[in-house]
């Protein structure tokens, strides 16, 4: 299959089974999350929570496009990503993703709500890192650091955010609920007692919200682990999407061509001039490429991996040059670079795309997952970040907060945890009833050390596991 080498397609295999096993430890691990207050709220049976919970993950990746996990595959620089040796490809894929199930794994026997996308993105790092130190790396090489800021921030903030909007929002219920309504949500559920229809509702569609958005932000990261597996193994089939005819390339590349000549070179510094020499090289490249005859009308399977390179070198530089200071484009001609290069009209939408059999297995990898070991980090969001027991307006609040802002997220293509964005709306709600007292805190010192590990962990576990895939490959 795809002219492969046994030995090769075996380890092919063997990378997207353990991309699936990731989304599938993904599922009970941050998933749990989102079911915890409708079962402690008794608004829903746990079996029929995480069945449901499951299901709205499927469809979140089904219908969450491809952002997110976009974001996931470009983390890495271009040098690492078209790496000709297919060995060194599938060493990259094996260390990152063994490295991301074994803590995400070890964190979910312990019942602690660790993130997996902070997993994941310190696994991505770790094997960036350690690219970066071998032979054929070029300077600068290994990881995308550009990239790796925005991440970093999304992730950073989340749990702020989360921790905020949940105090603020318990405000707002307070004072804009009357008396009645008040005593309703704000009371501890009685054993074994279905609350109120309308605060039952509310619970159920929160606890859909984050589930399906869950899905459509970490799912997607599953999918982006596939493509990275894909492009790296056999880029001759998946370096580009076959569904559109390079000849649709040529407008784009013909806007960048005369917008760059716009451009005031006695203005430019020694790296702008460098940068701006890598774009009219990799568009005079993409020009012979597409203007080269084919049987099928479609870029050649020898040629496909050096269009993926031409478009993902001009559209990284195409940023930095528009981030200068030295660069005197007016607004208009920014506008029709960034046209040029996104993922709908422009150039990118030729290498930011993944097949539906790709997304239909993560949407079942994370489905299932979701409903198998989630108990554990359940106990622990429900019963033991807070002292007392999870209000209604404690769980509403909490699931508002994660649902609304992971959607956003995912929206803009940002990355952000779903476990850090409950955890702590739910220690905001805590803090809000009672105050600081009222958090336990050696629940919230262990999330807060696997939050501080997470990334260090993950980094070296990747590191470690890719130089020596690289040795024994």
């Amino acid at each position: 299959m795809f002219g492969l080498e046994t030995d090769i397609f075996v380890l092919l295999f063997i990378c997207i089974l353990c991309a699936c096993a990731f989304e599938f430890v993904n599922g009970f691990h941050d998933t749990a999350n989102a079911v915890a207050t409708v079962i402690y709220t008794n608004s829903l049976k746990p079996t029929t929570a995480v069945i449901w919970s499951g299901f709205c993950n499927f469809l979140g990746v089904l219908l969450g496009g491809i952002a997110v996990a976009m974001g996931i595959v470009n983390l890495l620089p271009v040098e690492l990503l078209i790496d000709q040796n297919v060995y060194h490809s599938i060493a990259m894929v094996l260390a990152l993703l063994l490295s991301a199930i074994v803590w995400n794994f070890g964190t979910w026997y312990f019942g602690l709500p660790s993130s997996s996308s902070h997993t994941l993105i310190g696994s991505i790092l770790g094997v960036g890192l350690a690219f970066s130190v071998m032979p054929e790396a070029s300077e600068g090489a290994g990881v995308n650091w550009s990239k790796a800021g925005e991440i970093f921030g999304s992730l950073l903030l989340s749990p702020l955010v989360g921790f905020s909007l949940a105090v603020f929002l318990m405000f707002l219920l307070r004072r804009l609920l009357n008396k009645e309504a008040r005593e309703q949500v704000f009371s501890e559920p009685k054993k074994n007692q279905v609350p109120p229809l309308w605060i039952r509702v509310i619970l159920i569609i929160t606890c859909t919200g984050v589930s399906f958005f869950h899905g459509n932000n970490d799912g997607q990261k599953g999918v982006g682990l596939v493509m990275l597996i894909l492009i790296g193994v056999v880029p001759a089939y998946f370096a580009l999407n076959e569904k559109i005819e390079p000849q649709s390339m040529k407008a784009n590349i013909v806007a960048i061509e005369q917008t760059m000549n716009k451009i005031d070179t006695t203005l430019l510094g020694i790296e702008e001039k460098r940068q701006l020499a890598k774009v009219k090289g990799s568009t005079q490249d993409l020009t012979r490429l597409i203007a080269l005859p084919t049987t099928d009308g479609k870029v050649s399977q020898d040629e496909r991996l050096d269009a993926r390179r031409d478009v993902l070198v001009i559209n990284s530089n195409l940023k930095k040059l528009m981030d200068s200071e030295s660069v005197n484009l007016s607004a208009a001609d920014e506008k029709i670079l960034k046209e040029s290069t996104d993922d709908k009209k422009g150039l990118r939408r030729f290498t930011d795309y993944a097949p539906f059999w790709v997304v239909l297995m993560i949407s079942l990898s994370l489905g299932l997952g979701t409903m198998v070991g989630w108990k554990r980090i359940v106990v622990t969001v429900g019963e033991k970040i807070g002292k007392t027991h999870l209000t209604y307006a404690q769980g509403a609040s909490a699931e508002l907060v994660a649902a609304s802002t992971i959607g956003l997220a995912s929206g803009f293509g940002l990355t952000v945890s779903t476990t850090h964005m409950l955890s702590s709306g739910i220690a905001g709600t805590m803090v809000d009833s009672k105050g600081i007292k009222n958090l336990q805190a050696k629940t919230i010192r262990n999330i807060l050390m696997a939050w501080i590990l997470t990334l260090p962990v993950s980094i070296f576990l990747s590191f470690t596991l890719y130089i020596f895939f690289r040795w024994i490959l």
